[in-house]
């Protein structure tokens, strides 16, 4: 499946529960996040339940025009009403983190740094 999803040009997969063949994966540099790795097959037992419409992955429900990001970290899902406001903040926050660990390279002690540069009222609803 991996091979195939590749070939289509689908940039990753997210899994609500357990994958296998991760070596594969990673041969093909296609990103595969799930919960977990387990070494039997989902032959038989993996149904598609909808194509194009809304789903739920751990609880969070994902809906067409949505944005899904991943990394090493883990999955987060962007609805898609709310992306240029996330992303607006997001990178804020990528840029106070940057000053915070030029100022800690520098010396800075890490509690100054954030408070200088208003860290956690960056990730602070409301503010």
């Amino acid at each position: 499946m991996t091979g195939v999803a590749k070939r289509r040009g689908i940039a990753g997969t997210v899994i609500d529960g357990v994958c296998r063949d991760t070596n594969r994966s990673i041969e093909l540099d296609y990103p595969v996040f799930s919960a977990n790795r387990y070494m039997r097959t989902g032959k038989d037992r993996v149904q598609v339940d909808v194509v194009g419409g809304a789903v739920s992955i751990a609880n969070v429900r994902v809906r067409k025009g949505d944005i899904v990001v991943g990394d090493a970290d883990g999955v987060v899902v962007i609805p898609k009403e709310y992306k240029e406001t996330i992303l607006a903040i997001a990178v804020e926050i990528e840029a106070a983190e940057d000053r915070i660990r030029e100022a800690t390279e520098k010396g800075m002690r890490l509690d100054d740094a954030r408070k200088l540069f208003n860290y956690h009222s960056l990730q602070t609803k409301g503010e």
